[in-house]
């Protein structure tokens, strides 16, 4: 990329054009995911987390309904559905490997589930970076992404449990 006896990018100018910022974020993201996975904390955090509701006796919509909203619930602590998707993803992975009585098909759902409910950052300006621009231009206070993130939260949460139901588990999904 810099070529530097060609001369197509000095030093400076890839360090001022180039976003940093992202490529740490995706890189620390995909070793967070990593190390969870290898260390088996995924799945220490996935028994921790979901045990006590009896995760294992839900029906497949059970289990979707349930991870969804601790899905939504823990995206309050996050800025990005990146870091998000990095940190909680390996926990379902760990969760789904300990399910039995289900297709590979079933279970590969549900992880592919929750990577759609990651993506549903509105309530809070944090939760997104698009949200913190548009919070940054000081049109909107943190009041106003409530009055509309609450109820298309709710929406979402209930189009993926709609989703789960009918169109996913006809495509063979779940």
């Amino acid at each position: 990329m810099l070529t530097p006896k060609i001369g197509v990018f000095s030093w400076k100018e890839a360090e001022a054009n180039i976003p940093w910022g992202t490529i740490i974020l995706f890189a620390a993201g995909i070793s967070l995911g990593t190390v969870l996975l290898k260390t088996q904390a995924a799945n220490w955090m996935s028994t921790a987390m979901f045990s006590s509701i009896g995760i294992s006796t839900l029906s497949v919509l059970g289990i979707i309904a349930a991870v969804a909203a601790f899905n939504f619930l823990i995206h309050l602590g996050f800025a990005s559905a990146t870091s998000l998707a990095s940190a909680f993803i390996p926990v379902v992975i760990s969760l789904t490997q300990g399910l039995e009585g289900y297709s590979i098909a079933t279970l590969i759902g549900i992880v592919l589930i929750q990577q759609f409910v990651v993506s549903f950052g509105f309530l809070l300006p944090v939760n997104a970076p698009q949200n913190m621009v548009a919070y940054g231009t000081g049109a909107f206070t943190t009041k106003d992404f409530l009055k509309s993130g609450v109820p298309l939260t709710v929406i979402g949460y209930l189009l993926i449990l709609l989703f789960a139901a009918t169109y996913w588990n006809w495509v063979g999904l779940l």
